[in-house]
């Protein structure tokens, strides 16, 4: 009897094993059969990075939010936790203050020039309960590096909760702090969630129609860093690390990590369907045979070096990423080099989602200096962003103030062939360039 036990214990290990990865697997399907978008859905694996937040960890108990047109006080209460760091009438994340002096040199000196030095882009739908923490540090961090060389982009997505109203009343403050550069569209027609297969083309065009004013004045805007942010949970001092990186490491773009928990006990790597290593895989595998998720906390399972460096919390080179929040040189999409836009479909290219196609135009155009930012840990709900802080660390808790020869990158060219998954089940092998040309 008593040689029985251990094998019961090793049956009760594996069950374990099993149930979690079935768990996984499940929160996955349900995610995706219940979204309004079934059509793309089932054609797609998770997740397409837009996720609806969900009730947030209240800071003030008693406070409670509730989806639905707002009565004009409301949204003036809105618009002022948004501009006041400091008010405490929504629920938000909570954010450190950052480190200013590793981040002074950010400040552009006064000059007499009307070049725009960071611009700020957005696309947001049905978020009204993440947007003072989500716009309120993006405030302060024009308000940290100057409005007077900041620029914003809001693209708003045919909400059905009070996002576009709350975005209504903050337009006439953001383009008194940013003189007249508050690019707000809050009446466009473009539904991702109509059309059955036309999900990424759709997301496309709003990615291009944020980026529309660099285009049109393409002096100001040539030389700048473009910030484009999901529907997450940040803090000030995520952003200036994300810019702080793209100058430091002198690369094109780089990315934050982006995390779900799905009823898991430990943080998901989120935005596995766009990122891609610099071997061309996965950011953790997903077994074609079984989609199983078992392996999602094994980042950069098949690359050592990037593996390592990921864990020390140094900038990883990779293939594509988008994680949340970007940093990236404006200068190939004022060039009109490059753009968000769908798959080739015509010309047989592997089925994948915009931020993926727009790494993969970087690198053919030259810009392939990519990195991902372990420092820079994101959530979709104010609720998973305090404990994404909590399990991840804050941005400050991993960085000094000071600029080390570690933290550099040896920039590598990109990988001969790339992962190709249109679906979990659905995993090819094809060069990083198929399709395009000069």
């Amino acid at each position: 009897m008593p040689a029985a036990r251990p094998l019961k214990m090793t049956s009760h290990r594996t069950f374990r094993t099993i149930l979690l990865s079935s768990c996984l697997v499940l929160f996955v399907f349900v995610f995706y059969l219940f979204r309004p978008d079934a059509n793309v859905a089932s054609q797609q694996p998770f997740p397409p990075h837009d996720v609806t937040t969900n009730a947030p960890l209240l800071e003030n108990p008693h406070e409670t939010l509730t989806p639905g047109n707002l009565a004009l006080a409301d949204t003036n209460r809105y618009v002022q936790a948004i501009l006041q760091p400091n008010d405490t009438s929504f629920p938000k994340l909570i954010c450190l203050p950052p480190d200013a002096a590793r981040y002074q040199y950010l400040k552009p000196s006064a000059s007499i020039t009307s070049e725009i030095k960071y611009f700020f882009a957005l696309n947001l739908r049905e978020c009204v309960q993440l947007l003072p923490r989500l716009l309120g540090s993006i405030v302060e961090a024009i308000r940290f590096l100057g409005p007077e060389h900041c620029a914003l982009s809001i693209v708003e997505g045919n909400s059905a909760d009070s996002t576009a109203e709350v975005l209504a009343a903050l337009q006439p403050e953001m383009d008194r702090l940013l003189a007249g550069r508050a690019h707000f569209e809050l009446s466009n027609t473009i539904n991702p969630l109509e059309g059955e297969g036309r999900r990424f083309s759709k997301l496309a065009e709003l990615r291009n129609l944020a980026l529309r004013p660099l285009r049109e004045d393409r002096d100001r805007y040539h030389n700048a860093t473009v910030v484009f942010i999901n529907d997450v949970a940040i803090c000030m001092e995520d952003i200036l690390e994300l810019v702080h990186q793209r100058l430091l490491l002198q690369s094109d773009m780089v990315c934050g990590m982006d995390w779900v928990y799905g009823g898991s006990e430990q943080p998901i790597f989120y935005d596995s369907y766009i990122s891609r290593t610099l071997v061309g895989d996965l950011f953790f595998n997903i077994p074609p045979e079984t989609a199983s998720y078992s392996f999602a906390p094994d980042l950069f399972w098949n690359d050592a070096i990037s593996r390592a460096r990921f864990h020390a919390h140094l900038p990883v080179q990779v293939f594509s990423c988008w994680n949340g929040a970007v940093a990236f040189t404006a200068t190939p999409v004022v060039d009109g080099k490059v753009a968000f836009r769908a798959t080739f479909d015509d010309k047989g290219e592997c089925f994948q989602a915009e931020p993926q196609l727009f790494c993969k135009d970087m690198w053919f155009q030259g810009h392939g200096k990519i990195a991902v930012v372990p420092s820079v840990n994101l959530a979709y709900t104010n609720d998973d962003g305090q404990r994404i802080k909590k399990d991840k660390g804050y941005t400050s808790h991993w960085v000094n103030a000071g600029a080390s020869s570690a933290d550099l990158i040896e920039w590598q060219p990109p990988p001969d062939r790339v992962k190709c998954m249109p679906t979990f089940t659905d995993q090819t092998w094809r060069p990083w360039n198929e399709t395009l040309s000069i």
